[in-house]
């Protein structure tokens, strides 16, 4: 654990609570991944989860707050972290026992959740090739709290769309749904061209 593994977690909370409020998961995980294109939205998810199990942050999802002072944080002109720092974080205390237990704990649940998981993710990749049909999930969500809409109904209205239009995949129809809410569209481009 080196003083860059530190400084690279503590420069990312800077910048993502420079607003100084409390976040929500989703909208940390947009700033890591569309907006300062740190990570893959994928990762970010993964990130965020990580940062909470550190010790880096806490509280409710939809209202996260860092554990340290970020005040005096600055990053220099054109700076980024690791990756690998953001995925696996150095834990808050640095403690060396820490990252040995983390890892033990983490093996026991890895083989259940990825066996549940993974027929899904396998059943997308056969259905369509196009990666930003990986995003459709995200894209859901993210359209839904902007909307103030219930998930299900976001789903339900671009289910309607894709029957209309026949040939349309699913992210197009949620980008249709998105317009059709009067949502900013320059968030939901750039994250479907990311790819």
């Amino acid at each position: 654990m080196s003083k860059e593994d530190t400084d690279d977690v503590l420069r990312v909370l800077a910048i993502c609570y420079r607003e100084g409020g409390p976040l929500d998961a989703l909208d940390l995980e947009r700033i890591m991944s569309f907006d300062m294109g740190w990570i893959s939205p994928e990762e970010a998810e993964a990130a965020v989860q990580a940062l909470i199990a550190a010790g880096w942050l806490t509280g409710p999802e939809d209202a996260l707050t860092p554990t340290v002072s970020l005040n005096g944080i600055v990053s220099p002109l054109g700076w980024f972290p690791r990756p690998s720092r953001l995925l696996s974080p150095v834990s808050q205390g640095a403690e060396p026992q820490t990252p040995s237990i983390a890892p033990e704990s983490r093996s026991t649940p890895l083989p259940v959740a990825p066996q549940q998981q993974a027929p899904t993710v396998a059943v997308k990749a056969v259905v369509s090739d196009d990666p930003r049909s990986r995003l459709t999930p995200r894209l859901t969500k993210f359209i839904a709290r902007q909307s103030q809409l219930q998930i299900e109904e976001v789903e339900r209205r671009a289910q309607r769309k894709a029957k209309a239009l026949t040939y349309a995949s699913d992210w197009i129809c949620l980008a249709l749904v998105a317009r059709e809410q009067g949502l900013a569209m320059d968030d939901i481009t750039a994250a479907l061209s990311v790819y």
